[in-house]
């Protein structure tokens, strides 16, 4: 009988709270609990026809990492980077893109591949560290052929503006008196022997 009476005062308070709640909701508010829960199964719905709580563990180990922090800055960064472009920058940056790929297109048509092929080739033998040793040298002998080319040309100026000579034993006798032309005599002959001994040294 005791434990009767005790569901029958149960009873009568859940009657009384319902009745309680029933009265303090209004009609509005009685609505948007509908609409809430109509919300709420739908998206239930769509989870699961979607298959999305399959991706719940990786959310969760997305968020006990801190990598989706990470992630909603780099979403921040983004839209900040995105908000700072003009269309005018926009324009350049796509400009510059299109002019790369095409230089890359160039490049690839015109048999850059096989170049990078010989480098590497090259490299792998040492012949590029051979010749980037040489390079130096090869540069300064070109100066000197430079200047020896430019003196050449200078010398023929020169003699084409000078009188001309009076021939005979006498002219060339003065001619060697002088110093300067003794010792471009001089400078001659030294040239004459260092390219016989290069050219004889190359034909051993």
């Amino acid at each position: 009988m005791a434990d009767t009476s005790e569901r029958d005062l149960l009873a009568v308070e859940a009657e009384r709270l319902l009745a309680a709640a029933r009265d303090s909701l209004s009609d509005e508010m009685v609505t948007r609990l509908a609409g809430t829960a109509t919300d709420a199964m739908d998206l239930i719905d769509r989870v699961n026809r979607t298959g999305l709580y399959k991706a719940l563990p990786a959310i969760a180990e997305l968020v006990n990492n801190g990598d989706l922090d990470r992630l909603a800055r780099l979403a921040r960064l983004y839209a900040s980077a995105e908000d700072a472009l003009t269309d005018d920058m926009v324009n350049r940056l796509a400009d510059t893109a299109a002019e790369g790929l095409s230089l890359l297109d160039r490049l690839n048509r015109g048999g850059a591949g096989r170049m990078v092929e010989m480098l590497a080739r090259m490299e792998a033998s040492g012949s590029l560290k051979r010749i980037a040793d040489t390079l130096p040298k090869l540069l300064e002998r070109l100066e000197l052929l430079d200047s020896l080319l430019h003196a050449i040309e200078r010398a023929g100026a020169a003699s084409a503006k000078a009188p001309a000579s009076t021939g005979g034993l006498g002219g060339l006798w003065s001619l060697l008196r002088e110093p300067e032309s003794q010792d471009a005599l001089r400078h001659l002959i030294e040239v004459g022997k260092s390219v016989r001994s290069a050219t004889s040294g190359r034909g051993a």
